[in-house]
């Protein structure tokens, strides 16, 4: 999840350990003033479906420990709800936020600023258990009746259906790199850095064999442990427990989905607490690093840099919703349905997107496809289409887009960003610096015969620009997504594109992209293409004819000869 969708949040469910009274009031106080519900839950309490219904987007937030925080990932992880913790407690890794911090890190996620890392989960299975957790799960022996008895246990492990061996001794854990710091770290494993570390580890509990060490598989790895005798199983220091028999198998793998974790500058971080909590040998509390040795800070972002920046987070955190409701669409049989989770697509793109350009430029000017114009006293004005192909989303096609172009007046685009969500590529341009997809440079083809060029099409009524060009060239296609032909058509996949008529948000973007890497967008007579922001009822038709440069001619030529 990108923290630009958090400045969407207009719900909290607080989840506690012990209310704690400071915090509370200052949680209750700041969602009073923000107009943002608030539900408050102990531990024990059963967190309710209601709690999240209503089409809120919801912050979940814990105030206590880190156990506290493990009963927050056990309630809104399974939800998709990002988490953020509150430390009220004493040993804390995860509950990370002073609460003498809680109105300024709240904040500061409701403006977006926030990050949201993902942290793995396993699931484990067992006779009469099934259930996923965050930190680790630990199979050990059963204590015997009487102290004579023998204390340890044998394991059979097998990562893949591979034999990997016996382990002899106290058992063992599997953990992910959240868990890296308990009971893993005890035994002698290292320490994961956690962030968007997507791993498990199988730790062995005081082995009886010396050359037994810790081994870290992927996250889809199948763990299988048997045991030759019986014993306990405990997940997440006992939130889920059982005894299993001799011979009956355990299977541990990644979860299906992880927990979001937010993270905001008020956080502590994760290496200072393992130095103030357990005096980690690498460093004390103030220890600093050599001077020069850190990199130095980047110079700050001029302002269409930063524009660029926060237009292509605004499309990430839009792609989110907009792909879990393009998942929906391809299973819904009935028209009525499918209509209504694409006006939801398109309202909750066009919110998020919206919320963040207003958030950091709250003078420039939106005008959207979805929600029509929003006045700025700013003499920039942002365009956006929320879903550009939306025929192609409303029928479980990948093609489709989220389009955003910051304007310098009236029809100048200085700033593009073109993302496609379901194959996640940022095409993106800044006026005089180039285009981009996914951060490498592009551009267009040099070709310059019509025999030798493949073309894109968009909307054509009548089927004349296909008559008039398939035969001359290489074939022409038609993908459904103005700004993608557009972005296409500047990377190189596609040498010219067609639009019969054009709408600004649909282009504006693509031709500041297409622009940048080198290529040429005009009318059909050769006159340089120019946006319109007036109403579609006083334009004039607006056709594109876009293309590498270099074959521009050529089609301006053939349009002439076909009276196009």
């Amino acid at each position: 999840m990108h923290g630009r969708r958090l400045a969407m949040t207009d719900n909290i469910v607080c989840l506690t350990a012990q209310p704690h009274a400071g915090a509370l009031d200052h949680l209750e106080s700041w969602t009073t003033t923000h107009g943002i519900g608030l539900t408050v839950r102990e531990v024990g309490e059963d967190v309710r479906e209601a709690d999240f219904e209503g089409g809120r987007e919801t912050l979940g937030i814990s105030v206590g420990g880190d156990g506290t925080f493990l009963e927050g990932i056990q309630a809104f992880a399974p939800r998709r709800v990002p988490l953020l913790g509150i430390n009220t407690g004493t040993l804390a890794f995860l509950a990370r936020i002073d609460p003498r911090d809680i109105d300024s890190a709240l904040t500061e996620t409701l403006r977006g600023r926030a990050t949201v890392y993902d942290r793995q989960q396993f699931s484990v299975t067992t006779a009469g258990l099934d259930a996923v957790g965050i930190n680790d799960v630990t199979i050990e022996p059963q204590p015997p009746e009487r102290p004579v008895d023998r204390k340890i246990c044998r394991l059979h492990v097998f990562v893949d259906e591979e034999y990997v061996g016996q382990y002899d001794g106290s058992g063992l854990a599997i953990n992910t790199p959240t868990g890296s710091t308990g009971i893993a770290l005890s035994a002698g494993g290292p320490i994961h850095y956690p962030n968007d570390n997507f791993t498990l580890q199988i730790t062995p509990l005081h082995t009886h064999r010396m050359g037994v060490r810790p081994m870290v598989v992927s996250e889809s790895t199948e763990i299988t442990v048997v045991p030759d005798s019986e014993v306990r199983l405990s997940v997440d220091g006992g939130r889920y427990q059982t005894v299993v028999d001799r011979d009956e198998p355990v299977q541990v793998t990644g979860s299906d989905y992880r927990a979001h974790v937010v993270r905001t500058s008020y956080d502590d971080s994760f290496m200072g607490a393992l130095a103030a909590k357990l005096g980690w040998g690498l460093r004390t509390v103030d220890s600093e690093p050599p001077e020069g040795y850190l990199p130095e800070r980047e110079p700050p972002e001029d302002f269409l840099a930063n524009a660029c920046r926060v237009a292509r987070e605004a499309a990430i955190s839009a792609g989110e919703p907009v792909r879990e409701l393009h998942g929906q669409v391809e299973q819904v049989e009935a028209k009525s349905s499918k209509a209504d989770i694409v006006t939801e697509a398109d309202h909750q793109s066009d919110r998020i997107i919206a919320t963040a350009i207003e958030n950091e430029f709250p003078t420039h000017g939106i005008r959207s496809e979805e929600s029509g114009r929003r006045g700025g006293d700013s003499p920039y004005t942002w365009v956006v289409d929320p879903i550009d192909g939306t025929g192609n989303f409303a029928h479980g096609n990948p093609n489709y887009s989220i389009a955003i172009a910051l304007l310098d007046g009236e029809n100048t685009p200085v700033v593009g960003v073109v993302y496609a969500p379901e194959t996640e590529e940022m095409f993106y341009a800044i006026r005089d610096d180039g285009a981009y997809r996914n951060g490498t440079p592009i551009a267009p083809t040099t070709r310059d015969r019509l025999d030798e060029s493949m073309l894109l099409s968009g909307y054509d009524p009548d089927g004349e620009f296909l008559q008039a060009f398939y035969q001359e060239t290489r074939g022409v296609r038609r993908l459904g997504s103005a700004a993608l032909h557009l972005c296409f058509v500047a990377a190189g996949s596609a040498d010219a594109l067609w639009e019969y008529d054009t709408n600004p948000w649909d282009v504006a973007a693509g031709i500041c992209i297409l622009r940048e890497a080198g290529g040429r967008a005009t009318d059909a007579d050769g006159v340089e293409y120019a946006l319109s922001l007036a109403d579609e009822r006083e334009r004039p038709r607006m056709p594109l004819l876009a293309s590498n440069g270099p074959l521009h001619d050529a089609l301006l030529d053939h349009l002439a000869d076909e009276n196009l």
